[in-house]
């Protein structure tokens, strides 16, 4: 699937030609430099690898400079493998926003913010136990009974419970491009991605 790198910018609002007003996220997308070319004949797979946002040469170690160099490029902080590419591009070639066009729909990948260990009720839309009667005291936000007595005697894999929550990797799909602003790089799609503001995503068509 063709795709590029981005990072989600923050969400806005737009009015279509009827006067709705459409809630929408801005994403820089691009440019992205390919910085390997896998093939079958050496890799096993075909794909393109792309790197995305410049790396300070501080940061960079001699391994990623060597790698980099052999695209002509600087080291880059983000890099991501696309199977199935559409078109055949070269080492070092730039790809930009012009790969979307409006109108047609694409799918966003990206981490989901993290809320930390939460109970239940935020993390699984629990009740609490008894919804605050049966002389509940202060247990109003408990998990209650989990698990059987003599058996099976412990508790089941997968059980609801509290835990960390967020951070996970979530694809957003179909989501239909509104704007492509070429100059700027941007790309705004309708609706919400994952991701807190200046996060890296994935943008696939």
């Amino acid at each position: 699937m063709s795709g590029l790198i981005g990072r989600k910018i923050g969400m806005t609002s737009i009015f279509d030609e009827n006067g709705k007003n459409i809630p929408c996220t801005v994403i820089e997308a691009g440019p992205c430099v390919v910085t390997q070319v896998r093939t079958e004949e050496v890799d096993g797979y075909s794909a393109l690898q792309l790197g995305f946002d410049d790396k300070t040469e501080k940061h960079t170690i001699k391994a990623e400079e060597g790698h980099f160099k052999k695209a002509a490029t600087v080291a880059k902080k983000k890099v991501v493998e696309f199977k199935y590419f559409e078109e055949e591009h070269k080492l070092g070639e730039v790809l930009t926003v012009d790969l979307f066009a409006e109108g047609e729909f694409v799918d966003v990948q990206g981490v989901s913010k993290g809320k930390g260990f939460q109970g239940v009720v935020k993390r699984h839309g629990f009740g609490g136990v008894g919804q605050a009667t049966h002389g509940q005291h202060n247990r109003l936000r408990a998990p209650g009974s989990v698990g059987a007595s003599s058996y099976p005697s412990r508790v089941f894999k997968g059980m609801r419970m509290a835990g960390r929550t967020g951070g996970d990797n979530v694809t957003i799909q179909n989501l239909k491009v509104l704007k492509v602003v070429a100059d700027k790089n941007l790309l705004v799609v309708k609706g919400c991605v994952p991701g807190h503001k200046n996060s890296y995503v994935i943008i696939q068509k």
